[in-house]
């Protein structure tokens, strides 16, 4: 029975109170702490700031020391010019003053030498005086001698208007020769412009049929394909045709034109651009295009073209009359053309 009531009484014991009281002191503690940390962290803060406060003073101390030793500088820079330009100023001065003292060293020695060439000049003045007496002399026989050449210019003048009168009938009979030599020569060139227009209006009577003939100008252009194989200077059949009627026409019109007008017929080669390889006969498009007129030149000599009426030139690819490289203005390039002109 007693044992119950002491086990009764040991299980009502209340714990709370002392928890209370252990908690009461560890959360005084606790803000024993942070009061404690709090102070720390303000008396921390106001040396921190009180640091920042003297560095930014040191800046500004540094910043003015800065600018005062860039004043230093500058300033000794100002001295350092200055000194200089003291310097030179004080070289040139010592230099004149040398020159000076050598002029007048100088002009101290020259006294004496300055007396004897007066001296010296006084003689020659008077040597010059005599010579000017001379001289006068001179000048009036001068004077008589202009006065005669004076006499005789006179006479060459009156002699020379009468020649530039002669000169003047002279120049009005040359202008008369030239204005008849310019009339006839006009009328020689009307007389040769008819007799073109009169061979070229039989050969296109005759070569009116070929497509590969055509006129330019004053020119009639054959087709190096009418006339020659390819890269040849041989007339084919087709050519020696129509050479053929070319020399007739041209024999017949030489019977018609005055033996003065001293007439040619130009045969003039031209090739394409196209270089020659320089392994056949001819090496380039110049020789070609000489060979050419010479043969066509030679054709018409054989059948009875005077020789003195003929002219053959090759001017290679050099004058096109189409531009460009296509086929078309090749075929058009390689071609013979005659053209009736005087020597």
């Amino acid at each position: 029975m007693a044992l119950s009531r002491r086990s009764r009484s040991h299980r009502t014991i209340d714990y709370w109170p002392g928890f209370v009281d252990a908690l009461s002191t560890l959360l005084l503690a606790i803000m024993f702490l942070l009061s404690v940390f709090v102070l720390a962290q303000f008396l921390l803060s106001r040396e921190i700031s009180g640091k920042d406060d003297v560095l930014n003073r040191l800046n500004s101390q540094i910043n003015e020391l800065t600018q005062l030793l860039a004043l230093e500088k500058s300033g000794k820079q100002d001295l350092e010019d200055s000194l200089a330009s003291l310097q030179a100023s004080l070289s040139a001065s010592e230099s004149e003053r040398s020159r000076l003292q050598t002029l007048l060293s100088q002009g101290s020695g020259s006294s004496d030498t300055a007396n004897q060439k007066i001296g010296e000049l006084s003689g020659e003045l008077d040597a010059e005086r005599q010579n000017s007496a001379r001289a006068l002399s001179q000048v009036d026989l001068l004077n008589q001698q202009i006065a005669a050449l004076r006499a005789q210019i006179a006479a060459v003048e009156s002699a020379l208007q009468a020649s530039e009168a002669k000169d003047a009938a002279s120049q009005t009979k040359i202008a008369d020769l030239g204005r008849r030599l310019n009339v006839a020569l006009a009328q020689r060139v009307q007389e040769l412009n008819r007799y073109r227009s009169d061979f070229f209006g039989r050969l296109r009577e005759i070569l009116s049929d070929r497509e590969n003939i055509r006129i330019v100008g004053d020119r009639f252009v054959f087709q190096s394909e009418v006339l020659f194989p390819s890269g040849g200077n041989e007339l084919n059949p087709a050519g020696q045709e129509e050479m053929s009627k070319l020399a007739a026409a041209l024999i017949d019109l030489a019977k018609e034109i005055p033996p003065e007008i001293d007439w040619v017929l130009r045969v003039d080669g031209h090739t394409d651009n196209v270089p020659l390889s320089g392994n056949g006969r001819y090496v380039d498009n110049w020789e070609l295009s000489s060979a050419r007129a010479t043969s066509v030149v030679k054709f018409l000599i054989s059948k009875g073209v005077p020789a003195d009426r003929l002219v053959a030139a090759g001017f290679g690819q050099y004058q096109p009359i189409a531009p460009g490289d296509s086929k078309e203005a090749r075929d058009q390039n390689r071609r013979i053309e005659l053209k009736l002109t005087e020597k």
